[in-house]
């Protein structure tokens, strides 16, 4: 099993499928090059997913929040979601429920599972080989880094001297 943390969600429109776009915490395979795991999501999936990431709450109780209190009556806490399969583009999870110190495995769509699990600050994992198959090459930059470029200009600064404006007439 590897950790992996919600990178983003892309929203789309209907009929386009949004994206929820997992990263596995793993050591980069270069500098700059990481993976991602794009998982498409039907509207009203996204719009839960969304309500999770963003932390909101309304009057009423949400169908996800039902669950969750249920599960909370029965006296049980959200462990874990695992990722566990792949089949084409469709994804399998579970939700790891854990009550009384034993685990309760929950065949859920990875999008409802994600959804609880952020709503709960569970653990989110993924199968190494659903890892293996499903991912895509993802290529970062660097944190542009202020302070970091500010010092070097003030150095290049530093090191100016009146010779380096004039123009050299035999070049």
């Amino acid at each position: 099993m590897v950790p992996v943390e919600v990178l983003t969600l892309i929203a789309s429109p209907a009929p386009s499928p949004s994206v929820l776009v997992l990263k596995p915490d793993e050591k980069p395979v270069a500098p700059g090059k990481s993976r991602v795991v794009p998982i498409f999501v039907g509207g009203p999936e996204a719009v839960s997913l969304g309500m999770a990431l963003e932390n909101m709450r309304f009057a009423r109780p949400t169908t996800h929040d039902l669950f969750l209190d249920t599960i909370t009556n029965l006296d049980a806490t959200i462990d874990h979601v695992l990722i566990n399969r792949v089949k084409g583009k469709m994804f399998f999870s579970k939700l790891v429920l854990s009550q009384h110190g034993r685990l309760i495995e929950v065949d859920a769509r990875p999008s409802d599972a994600i959804a609880l699990a952020v709503r709960e600050d569970a653990p989110l994992f993924i199968d190494e080989d659903v890892l293996d198959t499903a991912s895509y090459p993802y290529l970062y930059r660097t944190p542009f880094d202020e302070k970091q470029q500010l010092a070097e200009f003030h150095s290049f600064l530093e090191t100016l001297e009146p010779e380096d404006f004039r123009e050299d007439s035999e070049q």
